[in-house]
């Protein structure tokens, strides 16, 4: 049986500190425990990301204490300091290693209710993030909806990948974003399987 493939990051920034324990090897059948632990002090980001590692697949262990007094901006996507997207996105490359013996590619549809929502992934090594998540409030629960997108690009950035996020339907954008992210699992779950070889999936022969 192949080791699981797992990384570790810990950042602590004037603003913020963050913690990231990722294995990504926690699906059904993989005879590890699926263990998830978020806690980033925003409730609905929390939420996001246990998505995120449940349909994932992904045992997963992230902190993040910000200055959220300030506003969300700081713990969901701050250009300047690492926050817990960019801290994901880093422990999601490292785990991952070298791109060899994988599918590369990956592509996930999910429902929820009248919401639904499509993601395609390509670990490329070449970072891209296009979303079309048409959110019509400003916040849901503690979290503005206009930082949603950026989680993603955020995530995108740091784990060296191109990634398209649309919501083709829906009312409801807790609905609307909530299917984002168990789409995005989806495609992130076939992308990373392994295909039982060591070869690059690359006819450069390396990505």
């Amino acid at each position: 049986m192949a080791e699981p493939r797992t990384a570790t990051v810990s950042r602590t920034t004037s603003e913020t500190e963050i913690y990231v324990d990722l294995n990504l090897d926690a699906a059904p059948g993989s005879g590890i425990t699926q263990v998830i632990d978020v806690k980033t002090g925003i409730g609905f980001l929390d939420h996001m990301f246990n998505a995120l590692a449940k349909h994932g697949g992904w045992c997963l262990t992230l902190t993040c204490k910000g200055d959220l007094w300030i506003d969300d901006h700081h713990s969901a996507d701050k250009p300047k300091l690492s926050d817990c997207a960019l801290a994901l996105g880093t422990a999601f490359k490292q785990a991952l290693g070298e791109v060899r013996g994988i599918k590369r590619y990956g592509t996930g549809h999910a429902p929820l209710d009248e919401a639904l929502s499509r993601a395609v992934i390509d670990i490329s090594g070449r970072p891209y993030c296009v979303t079309s998540l048409n959110l019509t409030r400003e916040k849901i629960g503690d979290l503005s909806t206009e930082m949603i997108p950026h989680v993603f690009h955020s995530f995108a950035m740091n784990a060296g990948v191109t990634l398209h996020v649309d919501v083709l339907r829906g009312e409801n954008d807790h609905h609307k974003s909530e299917s984002a992210f168990k789409a995005l699992a989806l495609a992130i779950r076939q992308a990373i399987e392994r295909t039982g070889g060591q070869d690059v999936p690359s006819t450069k022969g390396v990505l």
